[in-house]
């Protein structure tokens, strides 16, 4: 049984204007951890994250897989939206990852694509999946800050990054460059396999309005639900469940500061295997 890891972190989303802070030491730090637990790690940090080598770095990692190997991939970065081509979002929205030439290259990589990916892996291959990004909503709203912190929504527009014959229109007619979907979804949720028995942590809830938070806690940027989760890791038994590090996460999230509520997503068996194992 091998397990391996896939730990992407990007801060820098160049001709955007909203480059993020904690997003390189969040895929460091889950990269440590995975190591420090059997896990041969790879990372993609930054100009190493463009659409092309996320996705043949997720390609490689499913294809070599073989039955009882397990895999955990964690992304730190923006989340956005796109206008859905074939037809199979309610919303008229694909959910996306947003790969570090973004704007440069004009493509995110979408949860249809994802879905491809994931799709290739051999039975009984595991699945863990850690989302360190926003699912939905605008960038109007922030946090309270507390006294050493700052707070920014791993969320990005469309309008930052698509031209815009490219951007949907609302009522109105206008440019829909900030759109509210009446639902939305990690693009990680959208490759996620309940039959396969995968399990999906992440930052905050899916829908409009939730976000995962780039914080700076105690002098150092983090993604707010990547601290406190490595936080809350570090307190549990050796034989503790997901489930067991889930509850203990919400002792942190959400805050007054980082007001995200951390989410899992898996059966009851996935729920209930030992973290990592």
């Amino acid at each position: 049984m091998a397990k391996k890891a896939l730990c992407i972190g990007i801060n820098n989303y160049p001709g955007t204007h909203m480059d993020l802070q904690g997003c390189v030491n969040d895929a460091n730090d889950w990269a440590d951890t995975l190591g420090a637990r059997g896990f041969g790690v790879s990372k993609l940090l930054d100009d190493q994250a463009t659409k092309a080598a996320m996705v043949a770095a997720l390609s490689s990692l499913i294809s070599k897989a073989s039955k009882n190997d397990s895999l955990v991939i964690t992304f730190s970065g923006h989340g956005s939206y796109q206008p859905d081509t074939d037809g199979d979002e309610a919303d008229g929205l694909d959910e996306a990852l947003c790969p570090y030439d973004l704007q440069t290259n004009g493509e995110a990589l979408t949860d249809d694509e994802i879905k491809t990916l994931f799709a290739a892996r051999k039975p009984g291959v595991r699945l863990v999946l850690i989302a360190d990004s926003c699912h939905s909503g605008t960038v109007t709203r922030a946090a309270k800050a507390e006294p050493g912190a700052d707070t920014r929504p791993r969320f990005m527009p469309m309008g930052n990054w698509l031209p815009a014959k490219d951007l949907p229109k609302n009522r109105a007619g206008k440019l829909a460059a900030t759109v509210l979907a009446p639902a939305g979804a990690s693009p990680l949720l959208g490759a996620y396999s309940r039959l396969l028995g995968d399990l999906l942590l992440s930052g905050c809830k899916e829908g409009p309005n939730n976000f995962s938070y780039d914080a700076r806690i105690n002098g150092r940027y983090n993604g707010a639900f990547t601290y406190y989760a490595l936080k809350a890791l570090k307190t549990l038994k050796p034989e503790a469940s997901y489930a067991d590090w889930h509850k203990a996460i919400l002792k942190y999230l959400p805050s007054a500061s980082y007001p995200q509520s951390p989410q899992i997503v898996g059966s009851d068996t996935a729920r209930k295997s030992k973290v990592f194992a």
